[in-house]
C-alpha cells in the first residue's frame, strides 16, 4: 500500500463562528462553576473601581484645595481604598483558582472526545496523515486552549467590566475630559484590529509548522534501529534541523509580529493620557473640579487604558489558541468510518464463505491497487494469497476487514454481502495475526486475553502451551501477570508474534487472516508453531499471506496476485504443473 502524506498546502480560512460554537458547547457543561467565576469577576471588579473614588476623596480631605486638613476623614477613606482592593484581590484569587479548574475539567472532556474521534477515524484518514501531527493536536494545540481558558478569557472579562465601569465614573466625574479621552479610544482600536489580521495567519502557521515537525520526530524514533544501522544519524538530523529551523522561523515571525502589538498599543495610551492631564490641568485651574477629581479621574483613565493594553498583548496567546482549537475542531469534523446501513444485518454463527465478486478498488481515483478480481472460498478451506510486493495482497485483507470498501464489486460473508451487515459483527468473525505484531503496555495475561476479556487463566495458559510460549512466560519474575513495557521492547520480536498468535488462537474466530504470521521467528521456532498452527487454521476458513512458500503447500487454495489481478490459482501442485509465475517463483525459494 503506497501511502500519500504529505503537507497540506490549502489554506483553509477560518470559520470563527464555528470555533466559538465548538469551544461554548464545552464550556456550557460547566455553566453552573462558569456562572459563579463571572460573579467572582464582575464583584472583584466592581470593589477595585470604588479604589480611585475613595482616594480622590481622602486627597481632598488632606486639604489640597481649601487648606483646612480632615484627617479622620482622609483615614476613613484609605482604610476604605485597603478594604475593597483587598477584598477585591480574594475575590481574584478565588476566581483565578476557579477558571483554572474549569479549565481543566472542560480540556478533559475535548481531550478524551478528540482521542476518541481519532481511534474513530477510518483507516483512510490515518493512512495519510502523520501520526505526530495527530499527536500534536491531542497535545500541544490543547495545552495552547487550556492556558487560554485559564488566564485569557479571565483577562478578557474582566477587562470588558473594567472599561465599562471606569468610563462610567470618568464620564460621572467629567464629561469634558471623558469626551478627550474617547477621541483617541478609535484609533487604539483600528490598531488592533490592524494587527490582529496581520498576526492571524502567522499563527495558523505556527501550529501546523509544530505540527510538521513532531510527525517527522515519530518517524524518526520509530525506524532509529534502521538509522544508526545504515549510519544515517547526520543525515537526519540535517533533515530534522531544517525542520527545525522552519518551525523556529515560523515561530519567531508570529511571536515578532505580535510583540509590536502591546507597546504600540501602550503608546497611543500614553499619549491620550498625558494629554488628559493636560487639559484636566486647565479645567482644576478654571475652578471645575477639585484635585481630588482630577486626581480620581487619571486614575479612572488608567484603569480605562489597562486592560485595552492586556488585551492587546494577549491577542497573540488568543489567536494561538484559537489556530489550536480549529486544528483540533477540524480533526472533530472528519468523517468517522460510514455509519451501517440503516437495516444492516449482524452476523451470527458464521461459516466463513467468502466471495469475492469482480472488485475493483484503489486508495485513490488515480491508484487502482485492485482491478476485477474474484474468487470463492468455501468454509473451512484454506486461502494461501502469494505474489510480488505491491501486488495487492494486503489490500484484499484491508476489504475482507472493512477497512476500506470496493469501489466497484461486493465481496460475501455466508452469502451476505459485507455493506449490508454491521462492521462489528463482520470484524468480530475474524482473527488476526500482522507482521507487524501489536502489543500494548500491560501484563501478557492482558495482551493474550485482548480480544476476550473474560478469559479464565486456563484458557490463556492453553492457547500460550499450544504456541509453545508457555516457557518463556512462566520463566518471567510474575510470569502471566509480568508487564510488557511501552514498545514491548524488553521482549524479543519473536516472543511479540508468538503472543499474537496465541490471542488468536484465544479468541476462537471461524475465520482467520494470517499476514506474514511466522516471518518473525526463526526457522527451529516456526517449525515449533507450526503443528500449533496447524491445528488454529483446521476447521476454520483461513486466509494466509505468505512469502514463505514452504509454509502453504498444503494449502486448499493458492491464489498469485500480479498487477492487481488474479494471474494464477490452484494447489501447490496444479501450480507447479502450469509451469507458471507460481513455479518460477517457487523455484527460486528453493533453487
Amino acid at each position: 500500500m503506497e501511502l500519500n502524506i504529505k503537507p497540506e498546502t490549502v489554506k483553509k480560512k477560518k470559520d470563527y463562528r464555528k470555533i466559538f460554537r465548538g469551544l461554548l458547547k464545552y464550556v456550557y457543561n460547566e455553566w453552573k462553576m462558569m456562572l459563579v467565576a463571572f460573579i467572582l469577576i464582575m464583584v472583584s471588579n466592581i470593589l477595585s473601581l470604588q479604589g480611585p473614588k475613595f482616594s480622590g476623596e481622602a486627597i481632598d480631605a488632606m486639604g489640597a484645595d481649601t487648606g483646612i486638613v480632615n484627617i479622620p476623614l482622609a483615614t476613613q477613606n484609605a482604610i476604605k481604598m485597603f478594604l475593597v482592593y483587598l477584598i477585591s484581590g480574594i475575590l481574584g484569587y478565588i476566581m483565578t483558582r476557579l477558571m483554572a479548574r474549569i479549565a481543566q475539567r472542560v480540556i478533559v472532556a475535548m481531550r478524551q472526545d478528540t482521542f476518541d474521534k481519532i481511534v474513530d477515524l477510518p483507516l483512510s484518514y490515518i493512512d495519510t496523515h502523520q501520526a505526530g501531527d495527530l499527536v500534536s493536536r491531542i497535545s500541544y494545540d490543547l495545552d495552547l486552549v487550556n492556558q487560554s481558558i485559564t488566564h485569557d478569557i479571565l483577562t478578557v472579562a474582566a477587562s470588558l467590566i473594567t472599561v465599562v465601569g471606569s468610563l462610567s465614573m470618568m464620564i460621572s466625574i467629567s464629561p469634558k475630559l471623558s469626551l478627550m479621552f474617547l477621541m483617541l479610544i478609535p484609533f487604539t482600536v483600528l490598531f488592533t484590529i490592524y494587527r490582529i489580521k496581520k498576526t492571524r495567519p502567522l499563527f495558523s502557521k505556527r501550529s501546523k509548522k509544530l505540527g510538521e515537525m513532531n510527525g517527522y520526530v515519530e518517524e524518526i524514533l520509530f525506524g532509529q534501529k534502521t538509522i544508526q544501522s545504515y549510519e544515517k544519524e547526520e543525515f537526519f538530523s540535517q533533515q530534522f534541523n531544517d525542520r527545525n529551523e522552519e518551525s523556529v522561523d515560523a515561530y519567531y515571525k508570529a511571536d515578532y509580529q505580535a510583540a509590536i502589538n502591546g507597546p504600540s498599543v501602550t503608546l497611543i495610551t500614553n499619549i491620550s493620557l498625558a494629554l488628559v492631564t493636560m487639559f484636566g490641568a486647565i479645567l482644576f485651574l478654571n475652578g471645575e473640579f477639585s484635585i481630588g477629581f482630577l486626581s480620581s479621574f487619571i486614575l479612572y483613565s488608567r484603569r480605562f487604558s489597562g486592560p485595552i493594553n492586556e488585551i492587546a498583548a494577549i491577542v497573540a496567546d488568543l489567536q494561538s489558541a484559537l489556530s489550536a482549537l480549529d486544528r483540533v475542531f477540524d480533526l472533530h469534523d472528519q468523517p468517522s468510518e460510514p455509519e451501517d446501513k440503516k437495516n444492516a444485518k449482524v452476523l451470527k454463527e458464521v461459516q466463513g464463505d467468502v466471495i469475492f465478486d469482480r472488485v475493483s478498488f484503489g486508495y485513490s481515483d488515480d491508484q487502482i491497487i485492485i482491478e476485477d478480481m474474484s474468487f470463492h472460498v468455501k468454509p473451512g478451506n484454506l486461502t494461501a494469497i502469494v505474489g510480488p510486493t505491491g501486488a495487492g495482497k494486503t489490500t484484499i485483507i484491508n476489504l475482507l476487514m472493512r477497512f476500506y470498501d470496493p469501489q466497484k464489486g461486493s465481496i460475501y460473508i455466508d452469502g451476505n454481502k459485507a455493506t449490508d451487515v454491521t462492521r462489528a459483527s463482520l470484524r468480530q468473525s475474524f482473527a488476526m495475526v500482522l507482521q507487524d505484531a501489536w502489543l500494548f503496555k500491560g501484563t501478557i495475561r492482558d495482551n493474550i486475553a485482548y480480544g476476550k476479556e473474560d478469559a479464565s487463566l486456563d484458557d490463556i495458559k492453553r492457547v500460550a502451551k499450544a504456541c509453545h510460549i508457555d516457557h518463556f512466560i512462566e520463566s518471567q519474575p510474575l510470569g502471566y501477570d509480568s508487564i510488557i513495557d511501552d514498545g514491548a521492547d524488553n521482549i524479543s520480536q519473536g516472543q511479540k508474534q508468538l503472543l499474537t498468535i496465541a490471542r488468536a488462537m484465544l479468541l476462537d474466530a471461524p475465520i482467520l487472516i494470517l499476514d506474514e504470521a511466522t516471518s518473525n521467528v526463526d526457522s527451529r521456532t516456526e517449525i515449533q508453531i507450526q503443528d500449533s498452527m496447524n491445528k488454529l487454521i483446521e476447521g476454520r476458513t483461513s486466509f494466509v499471506i505468505a512469502h514463505r512458500l514452504s509454509t502453504i503447500q498444503n494449502a486448499d487454495n493458492i491464489i498469485l496476485i500480479k498487477d492487481g489481478r488474479i494471474a494464477e490459482s490452484g494447489t501447490h501442485t496444479e501450480l507447479l504443473e502450469e509451469n507458471g509465475d507460481y513455479a518460477n517463483l517457487f523455484n527460486a525459494q528453493f533453487s
